[in-house]
Parts: structure tokens; C-alpha cells; sequence
């Protein structure tokens, strides 16, 4: 069932913002960004109707918002392949935001990269951006045009130009000791992120990323969406999986008892991934990359200070994946 939280975003989120707002809760920007305001009023309207006060909107709490009879939307990711629902619930993690923000994740030049922008951070200085830029701007010029409006022309100049050229360009447009990105540039990008045809470009261009993590699915006999999200996670956050390490999975695998429900043994196989990933991290980031991992194996959790139910906002499953 869907729910919505701390860190969802949309269209759903905006008409809880707007119910609320109505009844005198909600005092907020009517955003779709589920932020404190919206958990607040969510909570305060819970414990007005005789609900649990834990601010999350479920099916109860929908229908007490809209009528007892309303059926709570499912997520609009969750729609999508799963393909793209991994790569939103990765982006998440990365960005801390929801969908679509999660797929408009920008920083400056901090890591000296110049920019880095998209879901999965591609950026300036490893010369990963610029195609995703090029493809949006040949594919789809009238929405360009329409996101940059006079800076459409500088910035596909930019884009042509050499490397140095275009590091010096995407300084220009931040601050030199914040790295901030400067308006109007940081609104552009927003809306760039949240178009459906750049969102397609950031999924085909992961799409060599996604392909790797079914491959090591079906090396370690897993078949889950929830198998796909997580080994599509360690390849984004952490590259993949190191032989010894993987030597250490197989083998408790390997132990795991044979009669085993296929669920049961899926997760099982899932936490010991989770777990030797995380300890072959860095030592200073090796609960922080459990948490993450463990969220995926396990279908919810914490990650960053923000609650995740995989299945409710991203539609990810202890199903088995559709073949990509």
C-alpha cells in the first residue's frame, strides 16, 4: 500500500498540503515536498481524528483526509520499471529528496568537478554531464528553450566548448567559497530534473550501471526487486563487490538452510550481502553504508535521519523483477 512521509514528493503530497492547509494545520508552501511542516499537520490531524500521531499518510489517515471511501493513490514512481524505481530510491539516498527532486540533485565545485547535477551525480570535471546535457538539448529543444529561455544559446555554447572553457563557465555561475549554484542557474536545474524527458536520459544513461547490478543478481541467485535495488545501490555508492568479500557472501550463503521459504531465504541472502558489503567499507563510513544497505534488504528503515518503506513510495518488492 502507498504511504506518504518525511521525504516523499508530488502531486499525492500537494493535495495533502492543500486538505490540510484547508482544515487550518497546514501553514506551509503548497510544494508536494513532505518536509516537518507537512508531518506536523499530518500528526496534529491524526490525533484530532482519533488516529496513530506518527505524521506518515496511509490508507487510514488518506481516507479520513478525503472521505472514508478514497483509495490512496499509489506513488507515480511506483508505476515506472524497475529500472527507474531503483535508480529514484538510489537518488534518494544520494540526495536526501524524493521523487522528482531526488532526479535534480545539484552541488558545485566543491570536489573541483565544476558541477555535478542529476540523480546520479554526473558532472563537469570527468566530462559525465555534458552528454546528458547534449542529448536534452538536440532531443528535446522546445523544452530547453523553454527551461533556459535567453541562456539556452550560452549554455549549449558552453557545452561545445573545450574543457577548460566550460569548467571556467560553471564556476562563473557559483559562488568561489560556498559553491553554491546562483539563480537563475539552481532554478533551471530544478526544472530540468523534474521534466519526464530528462528523467529518461538520466535512466538510460544508468542504464549500463542497472545491468551490472542484474548480472550480480543472478551470480549470487537472487531474484527480487528488492535484490536489483540493493546490488544497483552498491554499484552507485560503492562499485561492486570485491572477490574476497564475495568469497565471504557465497559461503554464508552456502550455510543458509536448504528448506528455507523462497522469501525468507531471498531476505536472509539479501542482509548477509548487506552486512559484508558494508564492513569491506571505509571504517568511517561502515555504519552509515549498513544502514543504507540494510533499508534495501530488509524493505524499510532509516537512512540520514529519513524513515524509507520501499514498497509503499517506490513500489520496490520482495517480488520477483520483470526482465529489463
Amino acid at each position: 500500500m502507498a504511504a506518504y512521509q518525511l521525504g516523499s514528493h508530488g502531486a499525492q503530497v500537494v493535495q495533502i498540503q492543500e486538505a490540510l492547509k484547508a482544515k487550518g494545520l497546514y501553514r506551509g508552501p503548497i510544494d508536494g515536498a513532505f518536509g516537518g511542516g507537512t508531518h506536523a499537520a499530518a500528526a496534529a490531524f491524526q490525533r484530532a481524528n482519533g488516529l496513530a500521531p506518527d505524521g506518515r499518510v496511509g490508507p487510514r489517515t488518506w481516507a479520513a483526509l478525503f472521505g472514508s471511501t478514497a483509495q490512496i493513490p499509489a506513488s507515480e514512481i511506483a508505476q515506472e520499471n524497475v529500472a527507474k524505481r531503483c535508480l529514484a530510491l538510489t537518488g534518494a539516498f544520494e540526495t536526501g529528496a524524493g521523487v522528482p527532486d531526488c532526479f535534480c540533485g545539484l552541488s558545485g565545485d566543491f570536489d573541483g568537478q565544476g558541477i555535478s547535477f542529476g540523480v546520479l551525480q554526473w558532472n563537469f570535471g570527468q566530462g559525465s554531464l555534458q552528454p546528458l546535457l547534449r542529448e536534452m538539448a538536440e532531443q528535446h529543444p522546445r523544452v530547453s528553450q523553454a527551461i533556459f529561455g535567453s541562456h539556452f544559446e550560452p549554455l549549449k555554447e558552453a557545452l561545445a566548448a573545450a574543457h577548460e572553457e566550460l569548467m571556467s563557465f560553471a564556476r562563473s555561475v557559483q559562488h568561489p567559497v560556498t559553491h553554491a549554484i546562483f539563480e537563475p542557474w539552481r532554478g533551471y536545474a530544478k526544472a530540468l530534473g523534474r521534466t519526464p524527458e530528462f528523467q529518461q536520459i538520466q535512466l538510460k544513461h544508468a542504464d549500463g550501471r542497472f545491468r551490472q547490478a542484474l548480472g550480480m543478481c543472478r551470480d549470487y541467485g537472487l531474484w527480487s526487486e528488492r535484490a536489483a535495488a540493493l546490488m544497483f545501490d552498491i554499484v552507485t555508492q560503492n562499485g561492486s563487490i570485491a572477490k574476497i568479500t564475495a568469497a565471504q557472501i557465497r559461503a554464508e550463503i552456502g550455510m543458509l538452510p536448504t528448506d528455507l521459504p523462497e522469501k525468507e531465504l531471498e531476505l536472509r541472502k539479501l542482509e548477509i550481502i548487506a552486512n559484508r558489503r558494508a564492513e569491506a567499507a571505509n571504517p568511517r563510513w561502515v555504519d552509515d553504508v549498513r544502514r543504507r544497505k540494510l533499508c534495501i534488504a530488509r524493505g524499510a528503515g532509516v537512512v540520514h535521519g529519513i524513515a524509507y518503506d520501499l514498497e509503499a513510495q517506490f513500489g520496490i518488492r520482495l517480488e520477483r523483477y520483470a526482465a529489463h
